[in-house]
């Protein structure tokens, strides 16, 4: 073989690999973001839908506004609420620092094919406005880069969620902690590090970092500051 055909050769191999990275990186860049916009649309308009029809569980119980990190829930003798249905939006989540557009539906389940249409709600944390955990991950890049900017968290951002009844106000207490993806203390009921200490009612978020990468984990804790029915309008913490 002649070194003039080995030279040839050897470029078009490059030219060909140099084509698939250009590619991938569209992909990656460009499609997922296509991809996830068109299945959060649809998760939106299902959720939208659903609430339109009254297919909703029934609201929490009002949480009156309040500074501390730790709310204890009010006792109940009603029936604990069915899990969230695998794979499934069940809420609305909006987290007015990270922009005025910011929303996103909350699946059921962390997998990877639900991370694609939205939030997802690791099972086994608490329900929605319940006491425990409500913990929530999400794409930090592709996928429409939901929490892209989740740095930019501050202590006393708001974290509003909606179940189509009840407004849910969290706030955040923190600024992001960063740890490993093996440390699941940070989802537990307490979450560990959070600096609650006792029962309440808590939201975490996670989400990957450094931003390219999954090496290790972001996560922001609040705690449930108030409540209010959907038919009193939104809750004042969209515009604080």
């Amino acid at each position: 073989m002649s070194v003039r055909l080995i030279v040839r050769t050897f470029s078009e191999l490059c030219i060909t690999v140099g084509a698939l990275i250009i590619l991938f990186v569209v992909y990656v860049l460009f499609w997922t973001g296509v991809e996830a916009a068109g299945a959060t649309e649809g998760q939106i308009d299902g959720l939208q839908d659903r609430w339109a029809r009254g297919s909703v569980s029934a609201p929490a119980p009002t949480v009156s506004p309040s500074s501390s990190p730790t709310p204890t829930a009010p006792a109940s003798t009603a029936p604990a609420p069915a899990a969230y249905a695998d794979g499934k939006a069940f809420a609305m989540l909006y987290i007015p620092r990270l922009g005025k557009g910011w929303e996103w539906p909350v699946l059921e389940n962390t997998e990877a094919r639900t991370l694609q249409k939205g939030l997802g709600h690791y099972r086994g944390t608490a329900l929605l406005g319940a006491t425990g955990n409500f913990a929530v991950a999400g794409h930090r890049r592709t996928y429409g880069d939901p929490f892209k900017d989740f740095p930019k968290l501050r202590p006393g951002d708001a974290v509003i969620v909606t179940d189509g009844t009840t407004w849910f106000t969290y706030r955040i207490d923190k600024k992001p902690y960063r740890t490993v993806p093996s440390d699941i203390g940070v989802i537990a009921p307490v979450p560990r590090k959070s600096g609650f200490d006792g029962p309440g009612r808590y939201l975490t978020l996670t989400t990957c970092d450094p931003e390219w990468g999954s090496s290790h984990r972001l996560i922001v804790w609040a705690h449930l500051d108030a409540t209010q029915p959907v038919t009193d309008g939104r809750p004042a913490a969209f515009h604080s």
